[in-house]
């Protein structure tokens, strides 16, 4: 947790030009080093000059041991395949653990392109302009609905970020919420979780100073949330104008893209603004969450 994360109280705007170092020390450019991965090194055989009948019984207890140890492991795959108890997604227990491990560019990227994330599959490309501190779950960080929803599974920590796009006309706060939850638990999370919360929209990110300085919860427009089944975090993001004009009633991704709209939020493509970017960051986060499973190998 960094010094000065906020507490449960009001939400603070952190300065537009602050980067914070999730999982580094001050001033360090890397993450720092893994624990050492434990060595075992096969021992030398030594040839055993005692009877024939004592190696026959060595002989047999080894078979006994394998036996058993194979029917062990033998359970372990049974009781992973049970139905309601998934086994792990590779990475899984890896990502829970980013909020402090990975650096923030790699949570959340100075830029991002989007193919084909804009109306008519057009090319999207964000540019972050305020990160926050990591933040404890609490009102001021995360939607009402949401937040009552993860506490039970564990609400480890919040990590969100603003981002613009090409032209500058629209702004996007993105939310990562880790959780503690299971592999089971966060499959049943993650069915319909936007249509489930309702008019659950999260809190957008101003950043003073910058083209973001007037995006406040009557500037929101559009949001998408997703819990993606193979990561134990929930996706947010909520768009609007940068101009800070209000919008009267903000709507999902899926009804702002939804083909016939003629309204501003549609026309804008602010729907597609916020499910775009949050899909885009569940690929980032699910590549990084496996390239630290596989650093854990070798």
């Amino acid at each position: 947790m960094l010094p000065g994360s906020p507490s449960s109280g009001p939400a603070q705007a952190a300065p537009a030009h602050f980067t914070p170092s999730y999982g580094r020390a001050p001033g360090r450019a890397t993450v720092p080093p893994e624990a050492p991965v434990e060595i075992t090194t096969r021992l030398r055989p030594v040839r055993d000059r005692r009877s024939a009948g004592r190696a026959a019984v060595v002989a047999a207890c080894a078979v006994l041991g394998f036996g058993l140890i194979g029917g062990a492991l033998a359970g372990v795959w049974l009781a992973a395949s049970e139905p309601g108890k998934p086994a792990e997604p590779a990475g899984y227990a890896e990502a829970r653990e980013l909020w402090h491990n990975a650096p923030v560019d790699a949570l959340f990227p100075r830029t991002l392109a989007g193919p084909g994330a804009g109306p008519g599959s057009a090319t999207r490309t964000w540019t972050r302009i305020v990160v926050a501190p990591d933040a404890a779950c609490s009102p001021a960080v995360l939607a009402e609905g949401l937040l009552a929803t993860v506490e039970p599974l564990g609400c480890e920590r919040v990590l969100r970020a603003t981002y613009t796009d090409a032209t500058a006309s629209s702004v996007i706060t993105v939310g990562l919420v880790f959780t503690r939850a299971d592999a089971a638990a966060q499959r049943t999370l993650g069915q319909g979780l936007t249509a489930r919360l309702g008019q659950d929209v999260p809190p957008a990110l101003p950043g003073p100073s910058t083209v973001a300085a007037r995006f406040g919860d009557r500037q929101r427009a559009s949001w998408w949330t997703s819990a993606p089944a193979d990561l134990p975090v929930v996706v947010t993001a909520v768009s609007g104008f940068a101009d800070g004009r209000t919008v009267d009633a903000p709507q999902p991704a899926d009804r702002a893209m939804a083909k016939g709209r003629t309204d501003a939020v549609a026309q804008s493509g602010l729907g597609h603004e916020a499910k775009g970017i949050t899909e885009h960051l569940e690929r980032l986060l699910r590549t990084t969450a496996t390239s630290a499973a596989k650093e854990k190998t070798r």
